[in-house]
């Protein structure tokens, strides 16, 4: 591991300015993103959110730099388990699932799938269902039994949730009809 790259990543800060500093320095330097990713996914280091951080950035820009590492990106979503790294994560995955520039493979999107259902049906923050939610509305569109069970979730869990949920629901809901 580069110690300076990790240097830059432990030191960066939620602020838009630093996440976005290291998604800038990333894409000018691809080389870098299997270090982004070695660290995002390796969860006893305090930091490895700060990665996820920079990928979401990443994915949202410039997803084709995440081409190489879907295989690997998509067996290891499980690994993912802190709120400050799974918001980012679900992300990651919404943009994956409405991307036009990749393909991702069936078994690629089975574990986005799998993943998705999972943190929409745990106890997760509202961001990260709310992620999740698009990803799935998206994996529908291929898939038209997940909308059949995305409309049962969300209709079951519509109240009791906070207003963030039931919007990022509602909305989910109404492009279901």
């Amino acid at each position: 591991m580069n110690t300076e790259f990790y240097n830059r990543i432990i030191v960066s800060t939620a602020h838009r300015q630093s996440r976005d500093a290291n998604k800038d320095f990333v894409i000018a330097n691809p080389g870098y993103v299997t270090e982004l990713i070695d660290i995002a996914f390796n969860t006893k280091d305090k930091h490895h959110n700060k990665a996820w951080w920079v990928l979401e950035l990443i994915a949202e820009e410039q997803i084709e730099l995440l081409l190489p590492y879907l295989d690997l990106l998509c067996n290891n979503l499980q690994k993912i388990c802190t709120d400050q790294a799974v918001r980012p994560a679900s992300r990651v995955c919404m943009y994956l699932a409405q991307s036009k520039k990749i393909t991702l493979s069936h078994t690629q999107e089975e574990k986005i799938i799998e993943r998705c259902l999972d943190w929409l049906i745990q106890p997760e923050r509202v961001a990260a269902k709310a992620y999740s939610m698009r990803a799935l509305f998206s994996s529908g569109k291929k898939h038209p039994w997940i909308h059949e069970e995305l409309r049962m979730i969300l209709s079951q869990d519509y109240d009791g949730n906070s207003p963030a949920y039931i919007a990022a629901a509602k909305d989910i809901l109404r492009r279901l009809k």
